[in-house]
């Protein structure tokens, strides 16, 4: 029941929910998004979010319970038109649907732990914050990705000794590479 009417009060985007359910040490985890944080946090991630989206809506999908847990698959969609920013970003118009899982602990009548799932690349996305999945520019987007990924292990490699007091580091991108020497010089080193 507790957990049904905390999810419900959601539904409503009422500001006062996490103060009326939560227990005074509940801690919640929004996997992926929040990090783990207590009650007066999640308050305050809440506002935001109604801040940012002011048409919110949340619906319940599911509920299966056993003794003192309960799993809730939901669903959210909302437009992010603001005023207020989420989690840094200004609002655009953008229309979010998602679904996600909540693992919820009630102790006392009270909710004491949630641990909170949700696909955070696809809300990226609906936000505009990555390119959409499939396209052009997430193609390119990995592309970069990759070739960040190559230079870092080359760089990465260090100097390699190819003869008494003399070291090379070899670097570069795919279409250019340039070698770097070490050389001993009395109790310094010359790059050449």
């Amino acid at each position: 029941r507790v957990v049904r009417e905390y999810f419900e009060a959601l539904g409503r985007a009422e500001r006062d929910a996490q103060q009326r359910y939560y227990a005074a040490d509940a801690a919640v985890e929004i996997h992926g998004v929040t990090g783990a944080v207590g009650r007066d946090e999640m308050v305050a991630f809440f506002a935001e979010l109604f801040d940012a989206f002011p048409d919110w809506r949340f619906d319940i999908l599911d509920v299966v319970t056993e003794d003192d847990r309960a799993a809730v698959r939901w669903r959210a969609h909302a437009t992010f038109a603001g005023p207020g920013s989420f989690l840094g970003f200004e609002p655009n118009g953008a229309r979010v649907d998602i679904e996600g899982v909540d693992l919820v602990r009630v102790r006392d009548g009270r909710i004491a732990a949630i641990d909170a799932y949700m696909n955070g690349a696809e809300l990226a996305r609906q936000l505009g914050a990555l390119p959409p999945l499939g396209s052009a520019a997430e193609a390119r987007m990995a592309k970069a990705f990759n070739l960040t990924t190559r230079v870092k292990r080359r760089i990465a490699s260090g100097p390699e000794v190819v003869a008494d007091g003399v070291w090379v580091v070899r670097g570069g991108f795919p279409s250019k590479s340039m070698n770097v020497y070490l050389v001993r010089d009395g109790d310094g080193v010359m790059l050449f």
